[in-house]
């Protein structure tokens, strides 16, 4: 086997484990269908998008597995990331607890919804990655990367991003939980300072991007900001 596909099927299974332990064990049972149907809707989209690219784009398979502050080259990514992973366990442990202990319940078909927004978003991140095979997940350049400005990159500077907010406001709602969508507002400025050191890395390393920017003027919402 491939040694890139062995990685990928390697971290699938781990990260499975991982993923199913962050949601049961927290909910302190099995019998949590808002949990499982969580599970199928992240766990069949993340494998679509791992199939995909083994099968089309293997360079950005490669570049989206190097995940983690330790694939990041500036101290200032190290820590967003590492504050970002902590971010992504919080908006899944403490819905779940909210859940559990039924401080703000919802109704089914509110956290059916939240699956929803959270397939919606998975989505448009794939429209993403399609268009962009620079995409990794650290922020670096590549020796032959070019700009994209075509796709959502036509409308906003940083569409995974965009699409990402989105999966953070699904994901409460699809684990059972209202007041846990605050955590929004706690994570957004993480996402900020990522953003807007990346433009400082890509305006810097990247030729053409500064261009870019005076182009499309929009960073996360068309027309807005």
């Amino acid at each position: 086997m491939d040694p890139i596909y062995r990685e990928a099927f390697r971290r699938s299974v781990t990260g499975t484990l991982f993923f199913l332990a962050l949601i049961f064990v927290p909910a302190g049972t099995l019998h949590y269908w808002q949990g499982w149907l969580f599970f199928a809707v992240f766990a069949l989209s993340t494998t679509g998008f791992t199939f995909y690219l083994a099968l089309y784009d293997k360079p950005l398979l490669e570049r989206r597995l190097h995940a983690g502050p330790k694939y990041e080259k500036e101290w200032s990514q190290k820590i967003i990331i590492s504050l970002t992973f902590i971010s992504f366990i919080a908006f899944l442990v403490l819905p779940i607890l909210d859940h559990r202990f039924g401080y703000s319940p919802v109704a089914y078909w509110i956290s059916v919804l939240g699956d929803g927004i959270i397939l919606l978003s998975f989505l448009g991140i794939f429209w993403v990655i399609k268009t962009n095979s620079w995409a990794a997940s650290n922020i670096r350049v590549e020796s032959e990367q070019k700009v994209i400005d075509y796709g959502p990159y036509a409308y906003v500077r940083h569409p995974m991003y965009a699409f990402a907010i989105w999966m953070f406001v699904g994901i409460p709602l699809a684990l059972g939980s209202w007041w846990t969508i605050c955590l929004v507002a706690v994570f957004f400025p993480v996402l900020l300072w990522r953003l807007l050191d990346e433009e400082r890395i890509l305006k810097r390393d990247l030729p053409g991007y500064i261009a870019y920017t005076e182009k499309v003027h929009s960073r996360l919402i068309p027309r807005i900001w």
